[in-house]
């Protein structure tokens, strides 16, 4: 229980009638969670306006609303904060409520458009293999410490954020990594957070189904950076081309990463094999279980922003050494008979490039590469063609397949996916809408020594049709497949 006047502290209030002495016992902007003597915060929402629905939050209990318009009747039983922005508002609200958790550890944000959740995870890990509590909120799991949260969104809505980070601070985490996405920025489920630091790891085609062009997604992503303190740091990409563009009006102490250009932390790869990389990190040796060349940056974008937060050099580098992979991201597994198997969540065209570019840098030359790839429905149209495209000049054998459908037609979607390739490369094509039978047919024309790239799902353990969530596993199909072709 916390009084009003406490909650809507730091909000930039337009109007208030009536008390803002009063208890508040909890805070909901779902009129249905609605508690009694709970404050109810009505925001336009991008499907359906909380404004419709004050009334009903008014008769389950509300004793405060805040909105950006008042209603026609007022209730004198009834306090009302009028806020310009009721988005921002509520996470600073929900901030006060939660007694500011978010200033009581170190929070982290990581963005960009591909290793958002590698990066974090690593950091998660390395964090708690150096003997700190932590906490993670990333596209695959919320952590606290121990214990696990199933996660919703990359990024979840203010209430549950800062929810979510008290739950940190209560069971002693003094860090948590997490994943903000550009949907969470443009949002503003972030705000109300205080960061000490961001870290930047790419950004290309993606989301544009959702903000409309590059240039807005940019933006977005760019938000992060412009609004971190001045007393946080900003990690960024020097290899990237919008590295630079995502700190130029940041306030926060800009630092940089890079492979092929001058960077504050720099890293150089000598090996790069199905066992892992070999890298010089800042002038020490580094061997890692992880591989490719994208996960270089993730280990070094990992490596600058723990010794920003005051870790010793030597000490990070030697626990990264122990270090797994992360689930779902170039996953992979050797049948047998010599087959190799990958499962990874590359479900943007740059994703899909670097671990192909990843296979054809450790590949002899003389097995064959044999690619199960799909794309989602209801989802940014625009990279089908651009994923078939790659998935051929980098493969021997395609199969274009279902990702989660969701509501659109699986073979229609394979059909704008099939746009993209080149009149001499379909000959290397098969369509196959089941997923699974899809793999099966990967498995089934793989000889010793082939790889197979099963690309687009990574972690997930279900898939989307129509408006149902069905369980299926990419790994787990793979690995049955394989047993048999093993017998």
């Amino acid at each position: 229980m916390r009084l009003l006047k406490d909650i809507i502290y730091g909000v930039r209030i337009e109007n208030v009638i009536g008390s803002t002495n009063v208890a508040i016992e909890d805070i909901a902007y779902d009129s249905r969670q609605v508690m009694k003597f709970g404050m109810f915060v009505a925001t336009p929402g991008t499907q359906v306006d909380g404004h419709k629905f004050i009334d009903s939050a008014i008769d389950k209990g509300a004793v405060a609303i805040l909105c950006e318009n008042l209603p026609e009747n007022l209730s004198t039983e009834v306090t009302y904060i009028v806020v310009k922005n009721a988005s921002n508002a509520l996470g600073i609200v929900a901030s006060n409520f939660f007694n500011n958790p978010s200033s009581q550890l170190k929070l982290v944000g990581v963005t960009g458009t591909n290793g958002k959740t590698t990066s974090a995870t690593l950091m998660y890990n390395l964090f708690r293999m150096m003997g700190f509590k932590v906490g993670l909120i990333s596209t695959v799991i919320y952590k606290v410490h121990n214990e696990e949260v199933e996660s919703t969104h990359t990024t979840p809505n203010a209430l549950e954020l800062h929810g979510l980070l008290n739950n940190m601070v209560e069971k002693g985490c003094s860090y948590c990594f997490m994943e903000v996405s550009s949907h969470a920025v443009a949002q503003e489920r972030i705000a109300g957070l205080n960061f000490a630091g961001g870290i930047f790891t790419n950004i290309t085609h993606e989301h544009l189904d959702y903000h409309g062009t590059f240039d807005n997604y940019i933006s977005a992503k760019k938000g992060f950076f412009d609004a971190l303190p001045k007393d946080a740091f900003a990690l960024t990409n020097a290899d990237q081309v919008h590295g630079e563009t995502m700190v130029q009006d940041t306030k926060a102490k800009v630092y940089t990463y890079g492979i092929n250009t001058v960077a504050d932390y720099k890293a150089k790869i000598l090996e790069n094999q199905f066992n892992g990389l070999h890298l010089n990190v800042d002038g020490q040796e580094l061997y890692s279980k992880l591989i490719g060349g994208f996960n270089a940056y993730n280990i070094l974008a990992a490596y600058g922003a723990a010794v920003l937060l005051g870790q010793e050099k030597l000490d990070v580098l030697t626990t990264i050494s122990n270090l797994n992979s992360v689930e779902g991201r170039f996953e992979y597994l050797r049948s047998e008979k010599g087959v190799m198997g990958i499962v990874d969540y590359a479900h943007t065209p740059d994703a899909l490039e670097n671990v192909l570019k990843t296979i054809k840098d450790i590949r002899t030359g003389n097995e064959m590469v044999i690619t199960v790839v799909g794309c989602g429905g209801d989802r940014d149209k625009g990279k089908r063609p651009l994923m078939a495209k790659i998935a051929c000049q980098f493969s021997d054998q395609v199969i274009f397949t279902s990702d989660n459908p969701r509501t659109e037609d699986p073979n229609r979607i394979i059909e704008e996916m099939q746009k993209g390739v080149e009149p001499i490369d379909f000959k290397k094509t098969v369509a196959i809408p089941s997923r699974k039978e899809a793999i099966k047919m990967a498995v089934s024309i793989a000889h010793t020594g082939d790889i197979l790239l099963i690309a687009g799902k990574g972690h997930e353990n279900y898939q989307i049709i129509g408006d149902e969530t069905l369980p299926f596993d990419d790994m787990e199909i793979l690995n049955e497949t394989l047993k048999v072709l093993d017998k």
